[in-house]
């Protein structure tokens, strides 16, 4: 038989390597490098990163945050409204725009908020008050008045959403304003789910869609709808049934 051919010759194991040319080492290094469109992916996908953080800090700071300093800065209002009733300050001729005067109580809502002179978003709303429509043209009454609607505002969402369920209140339900003075149990009556935000006739003295048909002494409350937009307005209305004096004490509805 023929005889077989010799294994070719090969390193032994552990040999060093042939040293490339240089031109082996360009193309070796040119093949190493990433390809445009894979750069190009890259930074997209860097790009969609920075941008979730920022959207995540942004809502925490949306839905949580404005809430906190809201909250804090609310508390601080409402206790500076006690201490000046506590003081025997008297009662001012008028009250300067956010300037807080009274007390809002809804207890089916837990909620407890100052009352501030007008419905500026930076003076008053953003501060986790709730706002009396007082500037012309659309001022309304105030509690004291024999007669009149008495209309606030307030967020429904971010910054203290004092007013984020009062789609829950059901007639019948309680809303009280305490002031210097006294304090004033309303009723709530009757509620317009959704309105055009330019629809002033609902903090008129006799609301057309309140179910009020002659005048008297109302509430009004004004939010925003859905919620987290401000494309609508929600409306809920109530009627005094109770004028109390501070002397006597808080009304049953407050009263734990």
């Amino acid at each position: 038989p023929a005889p077989r051919p010799a294994a070719a010759a090969t390193p032994a194991d552990g040999a060093p390597a042939k040293p490339m040319t240089r031109m082996e080492a360009r193309r070796a290094a040119k093949a190493a490098k990433d390809s445009p469109a894979v750069v190009i992916s890259r930074g997209i996908g860097e790009l969609f990163i920075t941008l979730g953080v920022l959207m995540l800090l942004f809502v925490t700071y949306q839905l949580w945050w404005t809430n906190v300093r809201a909250d804090q800065i609310a508390g601080r209002e409402t206790h500076k409204i006690q201490d000046n009733w506590a003081k025997g300050g008297g009662k001012p001729e008028a009250f300067e725009p956010g300037q807080g005067f009274a007390i809002l109580h809804i207890p089916k809502l837990d909620v407890v908020t100052p009352i501030a002179e007008g419905i500026s978003k930076e003076k008053v709303l953003d501060r986790g008050m709730v706002g009396h429509y007082s500037e012309e043209p659309l001022r309304t009454a105030m509690p004291s008045d024999k007669q009149g609607n008495f209309a606030l505002a307030g967020h429904r969402n971010t910054h203290g959403e004092p007013f984020r369920y009062v789609n829950r209140l059901r007639p019948g339900d309680p809303i009280v304003v305490e002031t210097q003075e006294a304090y004033y149990t309303y009723e709530m009556t009757s509620v317009l789910p959704q309105t055009s935000p330019s629809n002033v006739s609902v903090i008129g003295p006799v609301p057309p869609q309140s179910g009020f048909t002659k005048p008297g002494r109302y509430i009004t409350l004004t939010t925003c709808t859905p919620e987290f937009t401000s494309t609508y307005r929600l409306i809920v209305w109530g009627k005094m049934v109770d004028e109390r004096p501070r002397s006597k004490g808080k009304p049953d509805v407050l009263v734990d």
